[in-house]
């Protein structure tokens, strides 16, 4: 249909789909400042003329045709004058309604909790606990909420991704889940991206978290065998000496397995492990036995000429993987009753039970004191720990050799003479 046939108005249905084209745009009048607009390749649209607020006339597109009907485009023109009457641009309310939605489009949780993960990677945390925390992003929380606008997530939204946590058995990492969406919402919160903490109450209906259990672990009836049976493995000494040094040492596997040359100093006998790579965040310095130094001299011709004391195989493995130990562990006879983590209780058991100040054992173990304390107390306990894993890995060898009364009699006194003597040497 030609313009020049339109016969009345507002234009009808027909019109509007047969209107043809002209060699320049042009406007036809609907009715109360609806104009329907015309290209030349054939594209038509709708246009509300109006009064800016500064007198000028201006041009307000409401949308494309047919997607916008002739009754919808009318609708929407009345929108617009509504807004006019109450003072308001509807161009600049189009400007600002698109503005909102592109904040809410890049305004996601999963932004969010990627300046939260960047935050922590600042903070100098450990490899082990930032490696952890991404999992938890990953695994469990972005495939959940990532999409989602901040302000859109509900208390509902949490508490479901907590139940679904709890369901599958996991009550520790639905903890670790839960202190995290409290911290990435009270972050944006601050920053101004949302107004409501939707995971601050979720402890209130999270189920009991069941009594800990310690790592499999022995008592000090049960090491003489254990040790004979060490003795006689044929485990690789990469493998066989890792374990005995979380064995001696008292240290976390993952600290073992990930431990550097660079970090053994053999003239003053330490294993330096920094911050990075600690559960505390904090740089831990332990004193290295006598058997520990000569299992570590023996481990060097073999691995020495690399970064790592207990390589990996390949590329993607630059160290043992998490399980040798514990496989170690089960060769000689022991799964179920030993793993490395529980060699800590271990230890930490036999070292309190004959007389080690709990001071120097939680040090050399590395567990960060709760509260004021933790901040304050940062002493190391060097030459304590020094004497204590010594008088340790003699222990363990009088043990294996068969200890007779008298001779656990003689261990036990020393305890005392060695902790006055490093006194009396720290005061000299």
């Amino acid at each position: 249909m030609k313009r020049a046939e339109i016969k009345r108005r507002p234009l009808a249905d027909t019109v509007l789909a047969t209107l043809e084209p002209e060699s320049a745009p042009y406007r036809e009048v609907d009715g109360n400042g609806l104009y329907f607009r015309v290209k030349p390749n054939g594209t038509k649209s709708w246009e509300l003329r109006y009064k800016k607020a500064d007198g000028k006339w201006s041009w307000h597109g409401l949308g494309g045709y047919p997607d916008l009907s002739g009754a919808l485009a009318r609708e929407k023109a009345g929108a617009a004058k509504l807004l006019m009457a109450g003072g308001t641009d509807p161009v600049q309310h189009k400007i600002a309604q698109r503005d909102a939605k592109e904040v809410a489009r890049t305004n996601t949780f999963a932004a969010a909790a990627e300046y939260w993960f960047q935050r922590k990677l600042q903070d100098g945390r450990a490899e082990s606990t930032l490696a952890q925390m991404r999992r938890f992003l990953d695994s469990d929380i972005l495939p959940t909420l990532g999409d989602k606008p901040l302000n859109g997530i509900t208390r509902r939204d949490c508490a479901a991704l907590q139940e679904r946590i709890e369901g599958r058995g996991a009550p520790n990492v639905r903890d670790k889940i839960r202190v995290a969406l409290r911290q990435i919402f009270s972050q944006s919160i601050a920053r101004g991206l949302c107004e409501n903490n939707p995971a601050s109450e979720l402890g209130s209906i999270a189920t009991p978290t069941p009594e800990a259990t310690a790592y499999p672990h022995l008592l000090e009836p049960e090491l003489p065998a254990f040790l004979q049976a060490m003795r006689s493995s044929t485990s690789r000494i990469p493998a066989l000496t890792a374990t005995w040094l979380v064995i001696w040492t008292a240290s976390r596997p993952g600290m073992v397995r990930k431990a550097e040359w660079s970090e053994i100093d053999f003239e003053r006998a330490t294993w330096s492990t920094p911050a990075t790579k600690m559960k505390a965040a904090r740089d831990h310095v332990t004193p290295l036995s006598r058997q520990a130094l000569e299992a570590l001299h023996e481990l060097q011709r073999m691995t020495g000429r690399g970064r790592y004391l207990f390589p990996g195989i390949g590329a993607k493995n630059p160290v043992i993987s998490e399980n040798t130990i514990n496989l170690t562990l089960n060769k000689v006879g022991y799964k179920g009753r030993l793993v490395g983590h529980g060699s800590r209780h271990t230890a930490s058991t036999l070292l309190r039970e004959h007389g080690w100040a709990k001071d120097h054992v939680e040090a050399q173990l590395a567990h960060k004191e709760e509260g004021m304390a933790g901040v304050y107390n940062q002493a190391a306990y060097l030459e304590q720990r020094r004497s204590m894993l010594q008088w340790y890995a003699d222990y363990l060898d009088a043990l294996e050799a068969g200890m007779t009364p008298a001779k656990r009699a003689d261990f036990d006194s020393a305890v005392n003479a060695i902790a006055t003597n490093v006194v009396t040497l720290k005061r000299a």
